[in-house]
């Protein structure tokens, strides 16, 4: 944690939020105003049976984001420069109170659509009226054979004990278990945690390494039994809800909100197979730049970075990012001059600031972004990445009305790597020796192997796991290890596994929002798609990337994204990625 006052960095470095209130007092009167909205919507009760009552109830809630959208906002981003300023966390209890309030008075509003017949849904997605609310009313239509009746749905409503099984994973893993220390091949000893596993999983000690990967695993296999019975309720609640709400099974449920066809995960799943003897490529290459004689599981992420490593003044990132993003054109890159000009960036690291980075961005304001940048290739990278959010906000809020500009989850870390991907190209191109260009290949293919082979087999081992749950079959602790361990040994045949590798699916976080992770893989997969077609000067490239940037929620993603130029329907997409990775290995090859 960085040890510097906020109040010791320059002002040009801090984002400026007087857009969304100008001080606390704007923001409590901006809560109070809000409030005043509630007895306006009250007394539409019962009456959301006819277009008219519908509209102006539409209308109000739209002038009630208008004020509490950007009060939220503040709340949020304040709270994020000092984590341990407890007035801003008052704001947000002030702000959960008003939210949880408003939605118990208006929750009669979505029971009412709901009940809605066909003949009048169609009407109110004919009429100009409710344009910008045709998508919505599509999806009250498509999700009303789900919904069960009042009575069922508060019953499920009121039943905030479910879903806590994450939680229990966290308190042990975080909290809880205490992974002891491991040694360095020197014999020096080092405390292990979950938050330095990273660090010594990318350690040039071989031994370190080793200790780590089976220290954490380990961990999770003395309390397999306990972890295992937590999963399996969570699957078993997925399973359940999917079938009382009248779904195929839970990967359907899941997807199905999302507007992505089961057949779009399975052809990932069958593409990413297809194409595993890339990675056992990239493995091979490691294990000749490592210098090992042979490849462990916890050799798959160690670094070869070779050479001093450079460091990089904030304006000097942002002119490399300017060069690597010229492809995109003028516009894009006056946007990215603003941002810096407007202060939409936090910048550097200070006190009990929010770690890590993100974009935050709502309808009518500009987008933010926090980063802790302290000069590494890393921090430029994830500049790049952040500032592609952004972007997405930028052109999505300018060409689509309220209600159609947020993007869903499944296109969202698009145009954040898209961006990383030019990044990659342009220091790959300007590199200055064989050595630099070799870390920047293995910086990207590590990305490559974590977000789209690893998820992928995560995806696969949910979409197994749950099968075997609907089919009957009884899960135990050894058909989840099992299960986890034969995948491991699919996706990363050529490494060498150990025994606690079994174990590892039970400190997998995610694994507790089902189905979610196959979306990395396919975010990743549509950048290289897009930045490839941007890179090679096709015709319509730059055409169908800015209709993906300014689309939001519009389309159906996959029918967007083969509008834009990447198809996943056809299987073109995978094939086009694939390709270049292989094109990206070969070069790699020439310089070892």
């Amino acid at each position: 944690m960085s040890e510097v006052n906020r109040s010791q960095i320059e002002e040009k470095y801090k984002w400026d939020l007087s857009s969304l209130c100008t001080s606390d007092e704007d923001f409590y009167d901006k809560l109070e105003k809000s409030k005043t909205f509630l007895p306006k919507l009250k007394t539409f009760e019962g009456k959301l049976n006819n277009k008219e009552a519908i509209y102006d109830y539409l209308m109000l809630e739209e002038e009630l984001d208008k004020i509490i959208e950007p009060a939220h906002q503040y709340c949020f981003l304040k709270s994020s420069e000092d984590l341990s300023e407890e007035k801003y966390n008052e704001m947000s209890e002030k702000l959960s109170t008003f939210g949880s309030q408003l939605a118990y008075e208006t929750s009669f509003a979505i029971s009412e659509i709901y009940e809605l017949d066909d003949k009048l849904l169609d009407d109110i997605i004919k009429d100009e009226k409710f344009k910008d609310y045709d998508r919505f009313f599509e999806h009250v239509k498509r999700d009303k054979k789900h919904i069960l009746s009042k009575a069922e749905e508060k019953l499920i409503a009121g039943m905030d004990f479910l879903g806590s099984q994450d939680e229990v994973m966290s308190k042990l893993s975080d909290v809880d278990f205490d992974f002891g220390e491991i040694e360095d091949s020197s014999g020096k000893k080092y405390h292990l945690s979950q938050s330095n596993y990273g660090k010594f999983m990318r350690h040039e000690d071989r031994k370190l390494r080793e200790g780590a990967f089976k220290g954490i695993n380990g961990k999770f296999g003395q309390y397999i039994n306990g972890l295992s019975a937590n999963y399996i309720s969570h699957i078993k609640e997925d399973c359940y809800f999917a079938k009382v709400r009248n779904y195929k099974n839970a990967l359907s449920s899941a997807l199905e909100g999302e507007e992505i066809e089961p057949k779009i995960y399975d052809k990932l799943i069958e593409m990413v197979n297809k194409n595993l003897p890339l990675l056992f490529d990239y493995f091979s290459i490691k294990q000749k730049e490592l210098n090992l004689k042979d490849f462990y599981i916890y050799d798959a992420m160690a670094s070869t970075e070779k050479g001093d490593a450079k460091s990089y003044t904030f304006e000097e990132a942002m002119e490399i990012i300017k060069k690597a993003l010229s492809p995109l054109g003028d516009e894009y890159l006056k946007l990215l001059d603003k941002a810096v000009a407007e202060r939409w960036i936090d910048v550097f690291p200070n006190k009990n600031k929010h770690s890590g980075a993100y974009q935050s961005g709502i309808y009518g304001y500009n987008p933010f972004v926090l980063t802790n940048f302290e000069g590494d290739l890393d921090g430029v990278f994830t500049l790049a990445h952040e500032l592609g959010h952004a972007m997405h906000s930028v052109y999505s809020n300018e060409k689509q009305p309220r209600q159609k500009a947020s993007h869903p989850i499944f296109l969202a870390e698009i145009a954040s790597i898209t961006n990383e991907i030019l990044l990659l190209n342009y220091l790959l191109a300007n590199a200055k020796s064989s050595d630099e260009k070799k870390n920047l290949y293995n910086k990207f293919f590590d990305e490559v192997k974590s977000t789209i082979f690893r998820q992928t087999m995560f995806a696969e081992f949910e979409e197994k796991v749950h099968a075997l749950h609907e089919a009957g079959e009884g899960l135990t602790k050894e058909k989840l290890c099992n299960t986890y361990y034969n995948l491991n040994e699919k996706y990363f045949g050529y490494v060498k596994l150990t025994p606690e590798t079994a174990y590892e699916w039970a400190r997998i976080p995610h694994f507790f929002e089902s189905f979610y992770v196959y979306k990395y893989a396919t975010g990743m997969i549509a950048s290289i798609c897009f930045a490839n077609r941007i890179l090679s000067n096709k015709a319509d490239a730059l055409e169908g990337y800015f209709k993906f940037l300014s689309a939001g929620c519009s389309e159906k993603p996959i029918s967007l994204l083969k509008k834009c130029g990447c198809n996943f329907e056809d299987g073109s997409a995978f094939d086009d990625c694939f390709e270049y990775l292989e094109n990206m290995l070969n070069e790699w090859k020439k310089l070892i």
